[in-house]
């Protein structure tokens, strides 16, 4: 199989993405868990902006990956290979190392500051819906590619598993970004298990103590294992964004891309995180 074939392939799942987010803005107008108010078209471009750059640079690392998976699959390499798990567990394996991943590159971009440059640009948000969800700095989606890359080869994950958690990761990170109104208690005992609407708003507060939480993207089991989970109940009343970059021109597109590079003022700290929670 070629690059050019596995181009053909991811094409299904750009259409899918674009799909369900127009079905999950559609549901937020009907059942909002908050209004819009003052944030709302001036949001849409550059997050749809962000978005595009996002797939169209994903794009090629993901076919890049899925021939590298498919050759090391082809010589026997890898801990699913050496373990002779079948195909069923060869995709349980998959999801849950790849999603593993995933949570320590998100705790990584919080804990180490050269990469919270990159990471804050999604976290400037000062709403979250579903057109959050990809706002993304180039420079992120790189550094996550490294951690979940790194960890694809070790583990030798099938390309079936790699494909099915790279499907279940986006469709879940959008209906978590989603401004949806969730029940309470269906939200909280659905997070016993994964990363729900609810629980992931509370990542995205203005309070440092609620942000440096709630980090998974499919499964909660991760927070759970290390501390790091909040309840899901407190992200109805959550005020999202980080303190200092509200302004208009921090928020459009060439501003998003320009901030890991700006300047730092004399009085800020190495890296600027978001602020404790005022009142």
């Amino acid at each position: 199989m070629n690059a050019t074939t596995q181009i053909q392939a991811t094409l299904p799942t750009i259409g899918i993405i674009f799909g369900t987010m127009a079905i999950l803005a559609i549901v937020e107008a009907v059942v909002p868990l908050h209004s819009r108010k003052r944030w709302g078209r001036t949001r849409l471009g550059p997050n749809l902006a962000l978005t595009v750059i996002t797939i169209l640079i994903n794009l090629p690392l993901n076919v890049a990956l899925t021939l590298a998976l498919i050759w090391l699959d082809s010589i026997g390499f890898g801990l699913r290979q050496w373990l002779r798990i079948g195909p069923i567990g060869g995709v349980a394996l998959a999801v849950l190392a790849l999603d593993f991943a995933f949570y320590m590159a998100h705790v990584a971009m919080h804990k180490i500051a050269l990469f919270w440059r990159f990471h804050r640009v999604h976290h400037t948000d000062p709403f979250v819906d579903v057109t959050t969800t990809i706002r993304q700095h180039p420079g992120e989606g790189l550094i996550r590619y490294l951690f979940v890359a790194s960890t694809a080869i070790v583990t030798c994950a099938s390309p079936l598993g790699f494909a099915v958690y790279r499907l279940w990761f986006v469709l879940n990170a959008l209906l978590e970004h989603a401004n949806l109104r969730v029940p309470t208690r269906i939200d909280t005992i659905a997070s016993l298990m994964v990363s729900t609407p609810n629980m992931h708003k509370v990542h995205h507060s203005r309070n440092q103590r609620e942000t440096d939480s709630n980090y998974g993207n499919i499964f909660s089991l991760f927070d759970r294992l290390f501390s790091t989970f909040t309840p899901s109940i407190l992200g109805m009343r959550i005020e999202y964004g980080l303190d200092g970059h509200d302004a208009h021109e921090a928020q459009t597109t060439a501003g998003l891309l320009a901030m890991p590079f700006a300047k730092q003022g004399p009085s800020a700290v190495a890296v600027e995180r978001p602020a404790t929670a005022r009142g």
